[in-house]
């Protein structure tokens, strides 16, 4: 038994309305990605510097110059940011180039240089393995080289839009930190939260409670993450130092590790082991002994800081289980790569407080 269904006009017409706004949103965002990224890196980075700026602007009680400290926290920020590029950039550099000019003395040392690669060879049942060894890496130059006009375009096109996001980034951060709230002010006022409806402004006010709630979540894991990190660095500054005296290599790499660390333990849960391989490494050009004694040691410190240490300075700040965290980032990572990893755990915060208000928001919605 069929059914015959009427649709009036004005119902088909919102029906396909609602499809076309769907299909222009999806193409909006996929077109608009890399600016849309752009923006909310801006944005995420303002909200994480507001509290350093509110700090400046409280040195002077007596007068309130909140664009002053805005600007102030920036340039602070980026003087620091500059200032440990450039003091990691050539100890980096300088340890690397230590290490390759060793590498043949390096080489006879532990391996017997190519008369124990062959002798190897023969073992496993190759007759030539210095031999088979340039060859591939002679194809392997080959494939490289005809290949080098289009990675040097390639390549230059990628630093471009690089050196653009990132000029972007920064200039958005600082309008964001000058003009963030009055924009968020004349928003709020344009949804109602002065309207004379007192159930709109009940609605809009919530609203604006659990966004400012999303901004402390920023703010506060932002603030804690940074100090654990910093704490991490200098752990690790001391302890190259003392290995330095002890194993007799430079003590001039104490403090690039420590920044080292400190930069790599700002991406959850993977950077401290990526710091700790890389430190590790640079370390062991300078001394191989010195390179696994630091391993051992980060490995064990890290025990303490994640269970004692870092526990108490965070103070389970979002509140969030180690299962939700572990979810969080790596989504991120597969969704934005290392941005992704990064801001992962706050926007998981951000999400946990929009569950948290929801039942609210929606008995407001339903009054």
């Amino acid at each position: 038994m069929s059914r015959k269904i009427e649709v009036d006009t004005k119902t088909f017409i919102r029906f396909w309305l609602v499809i076309l706004g769907f299909v222009l949103a999806i193409f909006f965002i996929d077109k608009a990605l890399t600016g849309l990224i752009i923006v909310g890196i801006a944005a995420f980075l303002a909200i994480a510097i507001q509290p350093l700026a509110r700090r400046i602007d409280k040195i002077d009680k007596s007068k309130d110059r909140p664009a002053l400290s805005s600007v102030a926290a920036f340039s602070i920020v980026i003087v620091v940011i500059g200032l440990i590029i450039s003091v990691i950039g050539p100890v980096v550099i300088s340890e690397t180039s230590k290490f390759i000019s060793q590498l043949p003395d390096t080489f006879q040392n532990t391996v017997g240089g190519w008369e124990g690669i062959n002798s190897f060879g023969e073992n496993i049942g190759i007759k030539d393995l210095k031999g088979e060894i340039f060859n591939a890496l002679q194809n392997f130059s080959d494939m490289i080289f005809s290949n080098v006009g289009g990675t040097i375009v390639n390549g230059i096109g990628t630093v471009a839009s690089v050196v653009t996001a990132t000029i972007l980034v920064l200039v958005l951060t600082l309008f964001f930190l000058l003009e963030g709230s009055s924009l968020m002010a004349g928003f709020w006022k344009l949804v109602g939260s002065e309207s004379r409806d007192a159930h709109k402004k009940k609605k809009t006010l919530a609203v604006r409670h659990v966004v400012r709630r999303m901004k402390e979540v920023i703010a506060t894991y932002v603030s804690k993450q940074l100090l654990v990190a910093v704490l991490d660095g200098c752990v690790t500054a001391l302890a190259v130092f003392v290995m330095s005296l002890t194993f007799g290599f430079s003590s001039d790499l104490a403090i690039p590790m420590g920044l080292i660390m400190i930069i790599f333990y700002l991406i959850p849960m993977f950077g401290p082991i990526i710091s700790c391989i890389l430190v590790s490494l640079i370390i062991f050009f300078s001394d191989p002994l010195a390179g696994v004694v630091f391993a051992i040691f980060y490995i064990l410190y890290q025990q303490i800081e994640n269970n004692l240490i870092a526990p108490k300075i965070q103070g389970n700040a979002l509140q969030l289980p180690p299962v939700i965290v572990l979810i969080a980032i790596t989504i991120g990572m597969y969704v934005f790569g290392l941005l992704g990893a990064i801001i992962a755990i706050p926007i998981a915060g951000c999400v946990k407080v929009l569950i948290e208000e929801y039942p609210r928001l929606k008995e407001l919605q339903e009054s």
